[in-house]
């Protein structure tokens, strides 16, 4: 699977959860930071720039501002950089800012040995079939209308690839679990892991491995039709069989 993989549920309240990431950033320790940029975008480079530093002051946090509606070339800003963090925001922004290099991202990052961190959208659009947002499911709602992401309907579009699962966040704040089951039960994704705020979820080969003050629920489909959710807490894992 390449370089590991570091998925952070939200939330501002436990900056531990960037540990584990920032240990396995190298060399000179420069952390791009993937922003969108709805017109703060540097003020929201700020606010992940002192959380980072707050963990590790040895980092130099580096803005990638790209604006709404443009594209993210990795080439050669991953060449300035030691390690990568997609931040959050708008959901289907994000996975449209990172379309076009969705099949070069993985292989980049893995040749020049950057692992990924994302937080909130970055974590989503971090599966091979991302859910990017939607509160209803053929008109029925199955998670607050608040936490569409500017979408009706529940969307699954294709992501990085970097994890094979889906991945929604905010899952026990903003009420998403409900989002993910309807996805794997639907068959729109193999299955799925939904995380707290907070929470921290670390992949690195076949094995995951939680931390943070929440929880993972993961969501698999169930012979009959139906899905099973197992939720995980901090120091446990599991392996990613589908």
């Amino acid at each position: 699977m390449g370089s590991p993989v570091f998925l952070i549920g939200g939330g501002w309240d436990r900056t531990e959860v960037y540990e584990p990431f920032l240990r396995e950033v190298r060399g000179e320790r420069r952390v791009g930071c993937l922003v969108l940029d709805e017109g703060d975008g540097v003020a929201q480079f700020e606010r992940y720039a002192a959380a980072l530093r707050t963990v590790d002051p040895g980092c130099v946090p580096v803005p990638l501002l790209v604006p709404l509606g443009g594209r993210f070339e990795p080439e050669d800003t991953l060449a300035g950089v030691d390690g990568l963090l997609v931040c959050g925001g708008l959901t289907p922004a994000y996975r449209d800012a990172l379309a076009d290099c969705a099949e070069r991202l993985p292989g980049l990052l893995a040749a020049r040995g950057v692992p990924y961190a994302g937080f909130s959208a970055g974590a989503a659009v971090a599966a091979r079939r991302a859910v990017v947002g939607g509160w209803l499911v053929d008109g029925v709602p199955v998670c607050p209308e608040e936490t569409g992401e500017d979408l009706a309907e529940v969307e699954v579009r294709a992501g990085l690839a970097l994890v094979p699962f889906a991945v929604d966040v905010h899952a026990a704040q903003w009420g998403t679990l409900p989002r993910l089951v309807a996805a794997v039960a639907r068959g729109e994704v193999p299955y799925g892991v939904a995380l707290d705020e907070n929470t921290l979820l670390a992949v690195d080969g076949d094995k995951a491995r939680v931390a943070g003050a929440g929880r993972v629920h993961v969501v698999r489909p169930a012979a009959d039709g139906a899905v099973l959710v197992r939720a995980y807490g901090a120091g446990e894992g599991f392996g990613l069989g589908g």
